[in-house]
């Protein structure tokens, strides 16, 4: 008897897990379902929300690969060419090479894309809302520059401050640093390239132009947060009015458990709280 309960208990916390899966998995489709037929649209959702899950002890990061963008490009192929697409964002970046063609795919679609940021679409993300005919953002949604990182046996530096830092005499600098160097300036010229070409029939050419050099060349940090009142500025065609089901929608993508402190607050219907002597008939 005692080790039938512990082989039931070992089996539902097997199951159990897989089942909740499941059952979210159902209503995420529902709730994509419902947004397409309130907006007549197709609906994608890029959610990328496991940032900072570690495995074994080791960090787990999401973001854009080429798995996305074979996913998105065949959601878009399948796509009539008449029925706009709604595209929903949550992203810290990813690879150039998969944002890209994902941004191309947008362009080329002949109905109206919209880009929906309910909190962040960084680096790669970025390139692909500036693929969109609009982007409707969550007022304190944010994107960010488009600069590329060059990746080394090191780590991953910023491609404008290795071109800074050759401009710095060295004696010593090897031949090496300089291959680095000649990455680096073909990576920002391509990556402005793509920004112009992507956004330029939304604006006067300089001003295109001008955007580009802004997102592309390192002006800023790569996590540099653009605002709603920034995009509007910079002349991308931003609103700041996310849908309710949007908001619903990346609920049920849960971020996995972590050992730290978590947010919690009441949800709504928040009932607000009335403190002692200040209800009615009180003096």
């Amino acid at each position: 008897m005692f080790w039938d309960i512990i082989f039931l208990l070992i089996l539902f916390s097997v199951y159990f897990p897989a089942l909740q899966r499941k059952m979210i998995e159902q209503q995420r489709l529902a709730a994509i379902r419902n947004l397409e037929r309130k907006r007549r649209s197709r609906v994608i959702a890029m959610i990328h929300r496991q940032e900072s899950v570690s495995f074994l002890g080791l960090p787990v990061a999401r973001y854009i690969n080429i798995e996305d963008s074979e996913k998105i490009l065949r959601a878009i192929h399948l796509t009539p060419q008449d029925m706009p697409i709604d595209l929903i964002l949550h992203t810290p970046g990813g690879l150039v090479l998969a944002a890209e063609q994902i941004a191309w795919a947008i362009k080329r679609h002949p109905a109206k894309v919209t880009v929906f940021v309910p909190h962040y679409a960084m680096s790669g993300g970025t390139l692909i809302a500036l693929a969109a005919d609009e982007i409707i953002m969550d007022p304190n949604a944010v994107l960010g520059p488009v600069d590329p990182q060059i990746g080394t046996v090191h780590g991953q530096y910023p491609a404008a401050s290795i071109l800074k830092a050759l401009e710095e005499p060295n004696p010593n600098r090897d031949d090496q640093t300089l291959i680095l160097g000649d990455v680096a300036r073909k990576a920002i010229d391509q990556v402005y390239n793509v920004v112009f070409n992507l956004i330029k029939d939304k604006m006067p050419e300089e001003r295109a132009r001008e955007l580009a050099r802004t997102l592309s060349e390192g002006r800023w940090t790569h996590d540099f947060p653009i605002t709603v009142e920034m995009a509007k500025e910079m002349g991308l065609p931003v609103k700041d009015e996310l849908p309710e089901d949007i908001y619903e929608l990346m609920e049920l993508y849960p971020q996995p458990p972590q050992q730290r402190p978590s947010v919690e607050y009441v949800p709504l219907p928040y009932r607000p709280y009335r403190q002692p002597g200040r209800g009615r008939g009180d003096s």
